[in-house]
């Protein structure tokens, strides 16, 4: 099979804080170096490894270094790493959003590309006008796009909001929207980020399924970046793992996976997370955030009718009457286990920090490794319910013994179990 894609040794930095060299003179001179006389930057400098959980130590930071593989056409890679691995930045990079900073990249066909939810999507125009808006940024021409209106409105189900401007969608109608026509306007290269944890369950099947259908069928080739392992395997013919923006492992997709597992998430477990911007879903009000999660056991483990109690610290942006927070727990392959909406409601006022006591009470897990992630919204379901803050994946824990004889009985029948809607214990410590 011929090469769609390779990277040879791509690199991308940044400096910290700044978007220029800090002169006009150097801007220039860079410029000039670069463009004109095809010459290494010679503003570049030696810049420290891409640990977000760490202050820096460098003014410049490697979002990626010595990046180097190729993809075949018609393969399905599905790209892994914890957040701020270099996951999306990878992807820009082959979209043509930015450009590296070292290497080449060389890409055979049109590429149609999913970043981030409303990418290319103009909120003052109909969907209508931006399903046409955004085929002829990918290169087709109007009779093209024509031909498949009816096909990406019908994939998408916002029919009946298609003369609507795109401001008043919700974000997953957005993201329905805008994957159908990255989709169905026959693209070589299909690259999609991880928007599709916006959409509900039935979207994100549908979604996939297309994206089988565009590899299998019409053998085109697709890169797909998400957090779910579970997707990741049945998608996926290969895996590329991205650790601190450099390579950590590529292979066949479920070697991939068990890597990333063992090396990435197994040395995570940390009693306390502070939330920043890159841990966040960003697409939210955010009128309320959380600042910080804290496990009372300090080592992380517990046993497989253990309460799990957490603190949890959340500040206000403006007045909020009835707040409440969910979790959902995730095995380590990305399927949702256990989840709970609480029937605590507390309220919240602009400037406030409010500290919770969070018992996940006795969510009967079997033994193994498991992440959560957390929102926090409103209470007030008559008006329907809004998520303020969502961290996705923000701690991790891991069951590692059993208590009860019946416990281990179960074990041998299922690899994985537990309630279906757990509960939690609130208490407003201040």
């Amino acid at each position: 099979m011929p090469t769609a894609i390779e990277f040879n040794h791509i690199g991308k930095q940044y400096r910290l804080g700044l978007v220029s060299t800090g002169t006009l003179s150097h801007d220039l001179n860079r410029w000039w170096q670069t463009t004109v006389l095809r010459r290494e930057d010679p503003y570049l400098q030696v810049g420290s490894v891409n640990d977000r959980t760490k202050a820096a130590d460098s003014e410049y930071v490697w979002a990626l270094r010595d990046i180097d593989f190729k993809v075949e056409q018609g393969d399905v890679v599905g790209i892994i790493g914890k957040n701020g691995a270099g996951k999306s930045t990878l992807l820009k990079l082959l979209s043509r959003v930015t450009a590296p900073t070292t290497g080449t990249i060389r890409a055979r066909g049109r590429i149609a590309s999913l970043l981030e939810v409303g990418t290319g999507f103009h909120g003052e125009m109909t969907g209508r006008e931006n399903i046409y808006l955004n085929g002829a940024i990918m290169g087709m021409t109007r009779d093209e796009i024509s031909r498949k209106l009816d096909e990406i409105v019908d994939f998408s189900g916002c029919e009946r909001y298609l003369d609507t401007p795109v401001k008043r969608y919700s974000s997953g109608m957005v993201v329905r929207l805008g994957f159908a026509v990255a989709a169905h306007l026959d693209p070589e290269i299909l690259v999609v980020d991880e928007v599709l944890a916006v959409g509900d369950a039935e979207f994100q099947k549908k979604a996939i399924g297309k994206m089988q259908d565009i590899s299998h069928t019409h053998g085109r080739t697709v890169l797909f970046v998400s957090h779910n392992m579970g997707a990741i395997r049945n998608l996926c013919h290969r895996g590329i793992v991205l650790d601190q923006g450099l390579m950590g492992f590529q292979g066949d997709v479920n070697d991939a996976v068990d890597w990333y597992m063992e090396n990435s998430i197994a040395h995570e477990i940390k009693p306390r997370v502070e939330v920043t911007n890159q841990l966040r879903d960003m697409n939210r009000s955010l009128d309320v955030q959380f600042r910080s999660f804290e496990m009372l056991k300090k080592s992380g483990t517990y046993a497989t009718d253990e309460d799990i109690v957490l603190y949890i610290s959340i500040e206000a942006f403006r007045d909020v009457p009835n707040c409440r927070v969910n979790y959902t727990i995730f095995s380590f392959d990305g399927e949702p286990i256990a989840n709970h909406s609480s029937n605590h409601l507390f309220p919240i006022r602009k400037g406030e920090t409010k500290l919770l006591e969070y018992t996940i009470i006795n969510p009967h897990l079997a033994i193994g490794n498991y992440t959560v992630s957390f929102s926090v919204g409103t209470g007030n379901m008559l008006e329907g319910e809004t998520n303020y803050d969502v961290v996705p994946y923000i701690l991790s824990f891991s069951i590692d013994r059993f208590r009860k004889e019946e416990d281990a009985y179960f074990a041998k029948w299922s690899k994985a179990w537990g309630n279906i809607c757990s509960e939690a214990l609130v208490k407003e410590l201040s």
